[in-house]
């Protein structure tokens, strides 16, 4: 192999991915056997099973048991608007992971006190395991889990207050913002971190995807006079969303 030229695996599986972006092999269609791509790229069974390893790593295809290797329905990626503060008069936590008025989804929690790991207490400038309030929600759209959302607020701000547990008590249901200024907590900034990984296999069996498919993850801080008050990991899969920003202008 010359310098800069592709091994021949991903040569082939380069020619199967442009054969399922064009139609060639639609959606449910069975991939080529691994004696057909040998046959026909002139290749050895083991670059034509690399090859199907990159197709199914890429999300492109997927295995059947008993039955072969299909090419994937490939979905219109749908948007998830984001806009840091939300609109005055309150929003649900649907609303405050997705900003957009016309959100209308559902959301499940759970909320229980734990020690902050060491990344969560240098994210809430806390010592590890100080004690915070972990919130895990499941958000859907049309009946689908879009989004995971893992939410950690420290006790030292909310601990035996009304808003101790965000789902629960006279502010249940409401936004950080809205929650936190029931406690004289005012926020006044929010930062938000987007970054790509390979699903862990919890998540992606809760997304609906398979293994090896890729998230979104927005690491997000809500911050009180330059204090952290709340910080969260909302994970999105990347296959199907696409993370839209609307940002003011001043």
């Amino acid at each position: 192999m010359t310098f800069g030229e592709q091994p021949a695996y991903l040569r082939v599986a380069g020619d199967l991915r442009n054969k399922i972006v064009d139609g060639s092999l639609p959606p449910h269609t069975r991939l080529p056997s691994q004696a057909r791509i040998r046959e026909e790229y002139g290749v050895s069974d083991t670059v034509a099973l690399e090859a199907r390893k990159v197709l199914m790593a890429e999300g492109l295809v997927e295995g059947r048991s008993g039955s072969g290797t299909y090419v994937r329905e490939r979905p219109v990626p749908r948007r998830i608007a984001r806009s840091g503060f939300r609109p005055d008069g309150g929003a649900t936590p649907f609303r405050q992971e997705q900003s957009d008025a016309e959100a209308r989804g559902t959301w499940e929690s759970s909320s229980a006190q734990t020690g902050a790991s060491a990344a969560i207490a240098e994210r809430l400038c806390l010592r590890p395991a100080d004690r915070v309030m972990c919130t895990k929600y499941v958000f859907r759209d049309a009946g689908e889990v879009m989004m995971l959302s893992t939410s950690w607020e420290p006790l030292a701000v909310t601990g035996r207050t009304p808003v101790m547990l965000p789902e629960e008590g006279p502010l249940g249901g409401m936004g950080v913002v809205e929650r936190m200024a029931a406690i004289d907590v005012i926020v006044d900034n929010v930062t938000e971190e987007v970054g790509a990984r390979p699903g862990l296999a919890e998540e992606l069996q809760a997304l609906g995807g398979v293994p090896g498919h890729v998230v979104l993850v927005v690491q997000r801080t809500y911050y009180a006079s330059g204090c952290p008050v709340e910080t969260a990991d909302v994970v999105i899969p990347a296959d199907r969303y696409q993370v839209a920003y609307h940002l003011p202008v001043k």
